[in-house]
Parts: C-alpha cells; structure tokens; sequence
C-alpha cells in the first residue's frame, strides 16, 4: 500500500466518525475513486468491492469486474480471487468456468485460502478444468492448512473415502474434527458418521447423536436423517419408531431423497406412522423424481401391485427400469423378471438374462439361481 493511501486513511477517516454514516460511506466512494483512477491497485481492488456490495454507490456488477480487473492485472491477489467469484457467478460479466479458474489460480499461487478451495472444488468437479482429484485434494490441503474450515471438511471426506490420496480414517477424523469444532454442519454430520461407523475412531453412539444434533440444528437434512435411523435403531438413543419417524419426515419436508423413501417404506409398513399405501406412493414418487434408485425400485413395486395406486405394469417397467440403470441389483432382477415374463414389455428372453447376469454381478442371490436354472 502505497504512503499517500496510508495518510488518506489516518487523516479523514477519525473526521468521517462525527458524521452521518450514508456521508460517511460517500466520501469513501469518493475519495476511492481517486485514487483508483490515479491507477493505485489496492484502491482500484476497494472500489471494486464498494460497487459489488452497494457501499456508498448503486450496486454494480460490472463496474465491480471493471475495478477488479484493473487490480488484479497489477496483481492485487484479492482483486484476483473476487473476479474469479464474478466469473464463477455470472455476475457483471458472461458466466465462464474458465476464466474463473484462471484467475482463482492466480490468487491461489499467492496464498489466498479462499482461492484454494474454490481452486480444489473445481478440480473435483471437473468444472472450468478436467476432473482431478488429486489436484483437488492438493489445493484443499493447502487452504485446510491455512484454516479454511471448509476446506478442512472437504480434506477429511477426501481421507475418509479415499478420493485423490489413500484413504485413511484417522487423517479424515483429525480433519473434520478441526472444521466441525469450528461449526461446519457438513463436517459434523461427517463426523456424526464416522463415531457411528467406528471409522478412524473408537465407535461411539452417544458422540455420534452429539455432533448429528448439532448439524441438524443447522438444518442439514443428513443428519436429521441419521438420527431418525439412530432412534429406529436404538443406538445411542431408547429405540423408538415415533421419533425416528419425527426426524425422518423433518429430513424428507426438506428434499432429502434418502428420507423420503425411508418415509414410504415406514408408511408401507405403518411403521411409526399409521400404514398408507397412498402416502408411501406420493413419497416414493417425490424420491423418485429426483434420481433415487431405491425410491424408484420401490415406485415400481407399488405399480406392479397395485398398492396406493392403479396397477400399471407399463408404469412399473418404466421405474424400475430407470433403478436398474443405476446399478440397483433389485431392480435389475426384478426388470429380469418382467423381460422373462413379458409383463410391461414384450417377452424377451435374451434381454431377461442380461439383467439377471446384472443383478447376480452385483450381488443378486436369487437373480444367480434364476440363471442356474435358465442354463
């Protein structure tokens, strides 16, 4: 920062307290815009960041990109790292995955922890940059080192399933102990699993229901879900199908695809909850539609009965098919099945023993002694 910028904030700032907070907020727009113009970076980086945030002036997207840009081409890291986030948003400018990448790398080379992990999230998802997993836990790595909670939380799932480094259940809870401390709902109900599992650390059911309640509290549907199966289960809780049935409809209100199937087998089965086939029918359906294979294998079921539904084997064919493609083994056997016994479809021999071979290569007791007899 240069000596003028440094006289400009020790010499009008104490004079800006006595006055109202809008002038307040005027004169710093203005005086920022001096020295921006002047070609300063770090005013030219701040300008940027009153026209993103309204301070002072109207919000402006693109003034903002227009400011940072000029920061960050005389290598202001943070004037980097916010047009990455610009880019990456479509705010100001044309959505490009690419350029953000390109300008979160920059401010990630410098240090910004920010800027690593969003840098280590593109490189998990393949977006703006081909898919890497282990550059991606490179640059988690290092914004986790810095502190980034997130990045601690992302940096421990990566141990904890093996994803870019070998797993390791004890690195992973080192690090999502670090970030749930810190309050990450994902990172405690990560946590929640890992001292229910036993992964990395002795199994404890008491402190897994202690950082689950703390995640759903936070209203991550995950955990709110695990509870309810920890109730059903009894563990580390008195068994009871009424609260796990509580947490579970709480999970599935809120579009958890797990919950609301677990809801239509509970209401199948009047489990906790007064037996409805219709309900299990609408909540099956609301998983279903949003690419749950156990949801649609059992989506399928209910047609292919009849149960809180008109029978439709059509119907049924066209769920289960859609499970069997996900590699769900019940819904490759029970697709064998229609195939075999042309309900749905038309009879087709050939196809009813690809999907038995499916089911049986994933598992399928029955789906292997249906072939053994097919032979």
């Amino acid at each position: 920062m240069s000596i003028k910028n440094i006289l400009f904030k020790v010499t009008i700032l104490p004079i800006l307290l006595t006055i109202s907070p809008t002038f307040t907020k005027f004169v710093i727009f203005k005086y920022t815009s001096i020295f921006a113009n002047r070609g300063y970076a770090n005013a030219q980086y701040n300008l940027g960041t009153l026209y993103q945030v309204g301070q002072g002036v109207p919000q402006n997207y693109e003034e903002a990109v227009k400011w940072y840009r000029k920061a960050a081409i005389q290598g202001n890291d943070l004037a980097q790292y916010n047009l990455g986030v610009l880019y990456q948003k479509g705010q100001g400018v044309a959505q490009n995955h690419e350029k953000a990448f390109e300008w979160f790398s920059k401010a990630a080379i410098k240090g910004i922890d920010t800027a690593q992990y969003n840098l280590g999230l593109m490189y998990q998802k393949g977006q703006g940059v081909e898919q890497n997993y282990e550059k991606a836990f490179k640059w988690f790595g290092k914004a986790a080192a810095q502190g980034d909670t997130e990045a601690q939380n992302n940096l421990g799932w990566m141990y904890q399933h093996g994803e870019g480094t070998l797993q390791n259940y004890e690195k992973a809870f080192e690090w999502l102990s670090k970030a749930a401390a810190k309050g990450s709902s994902l990172a405690q109900t990560n946590l929640g699993w890992m001292y229910q599992q036993g992964q990395g650390v002795i199994r404890n059911y008491t402190l897994a229901l202690k950082w689950y309640r703390k995640a759903a509290k936070q209203g991550v549907t995950k955990a709110q879900y695990n509870i309810g199966r920890m109730y059903l289960n009894g563990e580390g809780v008195t068994q009871s199908d009424t609260k796990a049935f509580e947490w579970i409809h709480k999970a599935a209100l809120q579009g958890d695809m797990d919950a609301q199937n677990h809801l239509g087998v509970m209401f199948v089965t009047g489990q906790g909850i007064s037996q409805s086939n219709m309900n299990a029918f609408e909540w099956f359906s609301t998983a279903a539609a949003q690419g749950c294979a156990s949801a649609q294998t059992n989506l399928g079921s209910m047609y292919y009965q009849g149960l809180g539904i008109i029978q439709s084997y059509e119907k049924a064919f066209e769920w289960v098919s859609k499970a069997a493609e996900q590699e769900d083994m019940s819904a490759q056997y029970s697709l064998g099945t229609m195939y075999d016994n042309g309900y749905g479809v038309v009879k087709n021999t050939v196809l009813a023993k690809e999907w038995y071979s499916k089911a049986a290569n994933n598992g399928h007791a029955q789906a292997q002694l249906v072939l053994d007899e097919m032979q």
